[in-house]
């Protein structure tokens, strides 16, 4: 068995014990309002309320190296099964080519996974842990053809006048050419809401896998709460390394449903 293997197993069985650990814990005040993981790379430090169903989905799309691509429906569902616990779907994804360029075309992986909030933590800081497995369901061409592991460790931090802070280090083991690359991926954003309703970001995102060069971006963008249960989302981003995108843009829209079952 490789370290990456190990090391994979290792994380796994750390973060199911966190899970059941800290599953028990005394109630978080539950958010009223709907909060997201998109439009940023950055997840949400919380999860949806207990007994609520949570879609969030988007479309991007993406110049790289001469090739414009569109991806969609780019959809996670969260099931809220415990007051501080979250199941997690992520529904593969459609690449598609605008340009006849593009290598392959077709459906990605289909992911699942939990989350677990862990805050609120002394200092007025928010934490979680997500574990998760990429199921090798897509087509020939995209999918990765293994069993991928990712662990996440998103936070966030209120700061004063409507600022906040925030970011995630991620450790993701990704299969390629039947091998395991790991990479580490860390994350960092500052927010600010402009009003109860609207926010805007500023996010640094890097991936540095074991093989090959760092992807690095600049992410910006704003999600407008509609209602209490409907948002809808825009945001652009830049490559700032050789190997990263260079341009991408993309919308989206998520809902909630509270009070599912008993």
């Amino acid at each position: 068995m490789t370290n990456g293997c190990q090391n994979a197993k290792t994380a796994f069985l750390l973060a199911v014990l966190t899970i059941t650990v800290f599953g028990q814990g005394h109630p978080p005040a539950v958010e009223p309002e709907i909060v997201t993981d998109r439009p940023d790379v950055t997840e949400s430090s919380i999860v949806v309320p207990k007994n609520s169903l949570q879609s969030e989905n988007g479309l991007t799309w993406t110049t790289y190296r001469g090739q414009q691509t569109l991806d969609l429906p780019e959809a996670l569902l969260r099931f809220g099964l415990l007051t501080r616990t979250e199941l997690r779907f992520v529904v593969p994804n459609y690449f598609g080519s605008l340009t006849g360029r593009m290598t392959g075309s077709g459906f990605g992986d289909l992911a699942v996974g939990f989350k677990q909030q862990l805050g609120p933590l002394p200092g007025g800081f928010e934490i979680s842990v997500m574990p998760a497995l990429s199921l090798p369901t897509g087509a020939k061409r995209i999918s990765s053809h293994g069993f991928d592991p990712v662990v996440k460790f998103p936070w966030s931090k209120d700061l004063s006048n409507g600022w906040s802070i925030g970011g995630m280090q991620s450790v993701f083991w990704f299969t390629h050419d039947t091998r395991r690359s790991p990479t580490w991926e860390p994350t960092f954003y500052v927010e600010k809401q402009l009003t109860k309703p609207w926010d805007v970001f500023a996010e640094y995102v890097g991936d540095y896998p074991k093989r090959g060069g760092p992807v690095q971006i600049a992410h910006f963008g704003t999600a407008f709460k509609v209602t209490r249960l409907h948002q809808v989302d825009f945001h652009f981003g830049f490559g700032l390394s050789h190997a990263a995108p260079a341009r991408f843009i993309g919308v989206g829209y998520s809902f909630r449903f509270d009070e599912l079952w008993k």
